[in-house]
């Protein structure tokens, strides 16, 4: 089983505007559209659309974590979030005007108590389960609860993914996740080093199987991406043609992707492509990624 975990879901207000957006003024939208949203439940529907059945984990809180848990079970994916007492669960705004302007909500406040409830569901993951943790956590959990969690569940055989940047990802390589996305900037940043080359980003890759990451996954952008596995071949990828019209929720479909892929035929050049298809999907539509779309993608792919 495949298990998603999200700390601070929300619902993402999109309000599109026909030309500028005029501060001090009244302002009047030519469409709305609302998703549920959060990286790790953006995982778990992408990977619905390939037919990899998952449970989304996290906290919810109120009638917006009401609607969220409602609105992510339509989409047939499994829930198990945890109901917080106090709060309200995000509405993030996003403006999408002549430029994007976007307003991200804090989030309820995590007590203890529903931190060791989560820690009690995790512990019940089992050897083979695969456990995704992406994106920032918020400000009321401890900053290493990813390290927390890694090691909570270590040595059960457990396949980790983790997408976070800086220490959040670092301080988990040593329980060997079996994959990580950097894009390459973030990759830059945790070597040092700004990564202009193939040859660069490579060895910046091999830097960190050498602190214990298993699979390692860079995303470039319109660029493509590279995929350094475990045992140190590298893998090169374009993207395909399109308009790019969304960007959010582009790096979580290609982690779904990902996994989709290597999960249906344990091929890390299928589960490459396959992240490809479905991270450009997304970027080339206006919410996440449909079976069709990149199926489609994926057909054009080299």
């Amino acid at each position: 089983m495949v298990y998603t975990v999200t700390f601070n879901p929300a619902i993402d207000y999109v309000v599109r505007m026909d030309g500028d957006l005029l501060p001090g003024m009244t302002n009047r939208s030519a469409s709305e559209e609302y998703y549920f949203g959060g990286k790790g439940i953006n995982v778990s529907m992408v990977l619905a659309e390939l037919g990899v059945k998952s449970t989304a984990l996290g906290f919810v809180a109120g009638f917006t974590g009401r609607a969220i848990e409602e609105g992510v079970k339509e989409q047939g994916i499994d829930t198990d979030f945890i109901k917080l007492k106090e709060g309200n669960s995000r509405i993030n705004v996003k403006l999408k005007a002549t430029e994007e302007t976007e307003i991200n909500a804090q989030g309820p406040k995590i007590d203890e108590a529903s931190q060791k409830e989560l820690f009690d569901k995790l512990s019940k993951l089992v050897e083979g389960d695969t456990l995704i943790l992406a994106g920032s956590i918020p400000n009321s959990l401890p900053d290493d609860v990813y390290e927390r969690i890694l090691s909570s569940l270590d040595g059960k055989g457990i396949n980790f993914v983790v997408d976070a940047t800086k220490d959040l990802l670092t301080n988990v390589l040593k329980y060997h996740p079996f994959l990580i996305k950097p894009n390459n900037f973030e990759l830059g940043e945790i070597v040092g080093k700004v990564l202009t080359t193939d040859d660069e980003i490579y060895e910046g890759a091999l830097k960190l199987q050498e602190m214990g990451a298993r699979n390692v996954l860079i995303s470039m952008a319109g660029d493509g991406a590279m995929l350094v596995d475990e045992n140190g071949q590298r893998y090169r990828i374009g993207v395909p043609k399109g308009q790019v019209r969304n960007s959010v929720g582009a790096g979580d479909s290609m982690v779904a992707g990902f996994v989709a892929g290597y999960m249906k035929e344990k091929n890390y050049d299928t589960a490459l492509k396959m992240g490809t298809a479905a991270g450009s999907a997304t970027a080339f539509s206006d919410g996440l990624a449909k079976a069709a779309d990149i199926e489609a993608l994926y057909k054009t792919l080299k």
